[in-house]
């Protein structure tokens, strides 16, 4: 559920939980000396190259001349190129035919050269020179014709200064990014499969270690130091306390700890640009009847979402299931509360949210390779919440999880 910031109930009573819709996914490892992120291999020069390919055949398809792909994530699947954004820019000029331009400013051009992973033309631009005009030249001069594509995270200034510098056409790159990344290869499973391995194997030893008069930092402290370890980089590690557990991202207002608290940490980690995002949600000391029933409730919750997981089925319909669940249980209705506030689920990859977007208003069809998380939580304002959550991927088989699911409010992880 939570964002990414890349560094910056029945009670008493026993509930079986449906499996037919999901492929079990195997344990993590343990911490006895396991370190699963030595096992991560970096996305190959021929997958990224694969990548440009693909997103050149969609593009002369389409009649598009040129994608423009700034600093972030998806220059990062492109080319490799790691880069931050500021007022500087840095950018990837993808013609429909030809080999790749980086454009960049002259003094940072050795250090973005490191991570570039693939064939391109490094095209520079001084302090007293316009990068739009590098840009425009670098267009005008690829020999192909129609509109130029922009993915869809490019910052306005870009998008205005490029039009600033001559008679271009300019559209969304949405759909030719989204068909590109959407679907991930089996190294990419591979990488999100460690990073999930590592957040859950880190949650299992913060959930033995949370003692009475912790504060929410202590514990994040703790996740963070435990997936470090494992080898995953820390992508958050929110931890909301008692009443704080009621508001999906939390409160300002300083919880502690103490018998009874319901304990919500949703945490995510990053291995080889790919990410995880998990949450458990489990009492310290004796649980009462009401917290017990409504940790249930989520977790048969999760199972509704799986089993309307089928290829086809438009991921609206997942999250419209478990809100039909909830409703005949007594929540909502719809995003009513107390009930389930927020979606579903979000697509998962290089970034923490992506598309598609387990909501009503996304009528994607499933199809295999896609990643998502599955977290229909429940919330009481003024009380506690619940939100267990784990990622999975969409396989012809049906929908299979990176990480076993919480067994029970005593053992959730």
């Amino acid at each position: 559920m939570a964002g990414w910031s890349r560094r910056a109930m029945l009670a008493g009573g026993a509930v079986t939980f449906a499996a037919s819709a999901l492929r079990a996914a195997p344990a993590p490892a343990v911490l006895s000396g396991a370190r699963p992120g030595a096992k991560a291999r970096p996305i190959s020069r021929e997958e990224r190259l694969a990548r440009i390919a693909k997103v050149q055949d969609l593009m002369q398809r389409a009649g598009v001349a040129a994608l423009l792909v700034e600093s972030g994530s998806s220059l990062v699947y492109f080319t490799g190129v790691r880069w931050w954004r500021s007022e500087r820019v840095t950018a990837a000029v993808i013609p429909a035919k030809g080999q790749p331009v980086i454009v960049t400013p002259f003094f940072e051009a050795p250090s973005v050269r490191e991570t570039l992973a693939v064939p391109a033309d490094i095209r520079t631009w001084n302090e007293d020179e316009s990068p739009f005009a590098l840009i425009a030249s670098t267009l005008r001069g690829g020999g192909n014709a129609g509109p130029i594509a922009v993915e869809q995270t490019t910052r306005e200034f870009i998008v205005d200064g490029l039009q600033r510098e001559g008679t271009f056409k300019v559209v969304s790159g949405a759909a030719l990014v989204d068909a590109c990344r959407r679907f991930k290869s089996p190294a990419e499973i591979e990488l999100m499969q460690i990073a999930n391995d590592i957040t859950l194997a880190a949650l299992r030893e913060v959930h033995a270690g949370v003692r009475q008069g912790m504060t929410a930092k202590d514990i994040s402290a703790m996740m963070e130091a435990a997936t470090a370890r494992l080898g995953g980089a820390s992508e958050f590690a929110m931890v909301l306390l008692n009443e704080a557990s009621a508001y999906p991202h939390g409160s300002r207002t300083p919880e502690v700890v103490r018998e009874g608290s319901v304990i919500l940490m949703d945490c995510g980690c990053t291995v080889e640009d790919y990410q995880s995002d998990i949450s458990r949600t489990w009492v310290f000391g004796e649980p009462s009847a009401r917290q017990r029933k409504v940790w249930q409730t989520v977790r048969r919750g999760q199972d509704v979402v799986f089993e309307a997981a089928r290829p086809g089925v438009p991921v609206a319909a997942l999250d419209a299931a478990v809100r039909r669940f909830y409703e005949k249980e007594g929540w909502g209705p719809a995003f009513a509360l107390p009930g389930l506030s927020h979606r579903a689920g979000h697509g998962i990859g290089m970034d923490g949210h992506e598309s598609p977007y387990l909501v009503g208003s996304d009528q994607t069809a499933l199809e295999p390779g896609m990643c998502f998380s599955n977290e229909p939580g429940l919330y009481i304002p003024g009380a506690f919440g619940v939100r267990l959550e784990d990622c999975w991927v969409m396989t012809a088989a049906g929908p299979k999880a990176f990480t076993p699911l919480a067994r029970s409010l005593e053992d959730p992880i």
